[in-house]
């Protein structure tokens, strides 16, 4: 990984590439005053063609670019956009997972990548707190019984399983956003158990969780939460054999990746009524419009809305703005991403 020397008075030739729009909502005019005190950067120019179907202006600011601002929308960094950018040492990507432009053509060059998925899995983590509590409180379908009655109810004797007291929660994966989710749930009397093959007891330990293996997690979970990374080894690890083996009325929730999911078998359970599910990604990422999951009761279905979003890009935006003004002053960058760590995390 290639960085200045520490101190160094210097601002680095740089170019934002992303998609559309995206600049004037994460980046505030006094961040990017900011980004042009640390970086030689016109922020008028936003690339979103980086090879031969580049503009002028893209070419040759990509030429001169010692670092790339990125975020959702970069085109990928091939060899072909490589050696269109013989100065680029450095990739600042203003979102979370760097699978979709990082290539491992940006490895074998030494270029220095940092993600600002520690800041975007705050909000994903947020929207697990509330789905594992809405489903201790059976939220979906006191909605529905309420609507229905309109009238004063023993919602508890209707309802005699419900509330957070000592359920079972189980998370899949301690990712970024799986770790955050077993702090969010520290103040609340429930179990958590977490699986993931790179975590041993005594880690699990450390974070107060128990160790345990999928099916077992599966079969003992009041509420399963997905928060593995999307790679070919996790495609459908929730299969149709692990989601019978959840409990009657358990709760599934996804907010990880379409495709870490068996959806088909999915449907299937919740067309049952046997599963209850919060599912804020999908595969295809927009279901057809006929998926009995827009019009089940059991069911949350939101548009991938769980990440960064709104006000909440400013907290990406902020940890790019730092990384930066460390790397213009020759600091330690923060947020790194390593090749090595790219089979285990999003």
């Amino acid at each position: 990984m290639t960085t200045p020397q520490a101190g160094a008075p210097r601002r680095p030739r740089a170019l934002l590439a992303m998609q559309p729009g995206l600049r004037d909502r994460l980046f505030t005019p006094q961040r990017l005053d900011r980004l042009g005190a640390a970086l030689r950067l016109d922020a008028g120019l936003v690339a979103q063609r980086l090879g031969a179907d580049a503009g002028p202006a893209e070419a040759a600011a990509l030429a001169e670019a010692e670092v790339l601002i990125t975020s959702w929308g970069c085109p990928p960094l091939t060899q072909d956009v490589l050696d269109r950018a013989p100065r680029l040492r450095a990739v600042l990507h203003a979102a979370g997972s760097v699978r979709h432009h990082v290539t491992d053509a940006c490895w074998a060059r030494g270029i220095a990548v940092t993600s600002a998925a520690d800041a975007n899995a705050v909000p994903v983590a947020e929207y697990t707190l509330a789905a594992i509590l809405f489903a201790g409180k059976r939220v979906l379908d006191l909605r529905d019984a309420y609507r229905a009655r309109r009238a004063a109810t023993d919602w508890s004797g209707l309802f005699p399983d419900i509330g957070n007291h000592r359920r079972r929660i189980g998370l899949v994966g301690a990712s970024r956003v799986g770790r955050r989710v077993i702090e969010l749930l520290r103040p609340f009397d429930v179990d958590v158990a977490v699986h993931d093959p790179y975590l041993s007891e005594a880690e699990a330990a450390e974070l107060g969780v128990r160790a345990a293996g999928l099916d077992a997690l599966c079969a003992e979970s009041d509420v399963l939460s997905i928060h593995a990374p999307q790679l070919p080894a996790t495609r459908h690890m929730i299969d149709a054999g692990r989601l019978a083996l959840l409990r009657d009325g358990a709760t599934v929730i996804n907010t990880s990746r379409g495709s870490l999911i068996d959806q088909e078998a999915l449907t299937a359970e919740l067309v049952s009524g046997r599963l209850r599910a919060v599912v804020d990604v999908t595969e295809p990422e927009f279901l057809p419009a006929g998926s009995p999951l827009y019009e089940l009761p059991n069911v949350l279905l939101t548009p991938h809305i769980a990440g960064s979003m709104g006000n909440e890009l400013s907290r990406m935006a902020e940890a790019t703005v730092q990384e930066a003004e460390r790397y213009a002053a020759g600091e330690a960058l923060r947020f790194a991403v390593h090749a090595e760590e790219l089979d285990r995390v999003a």
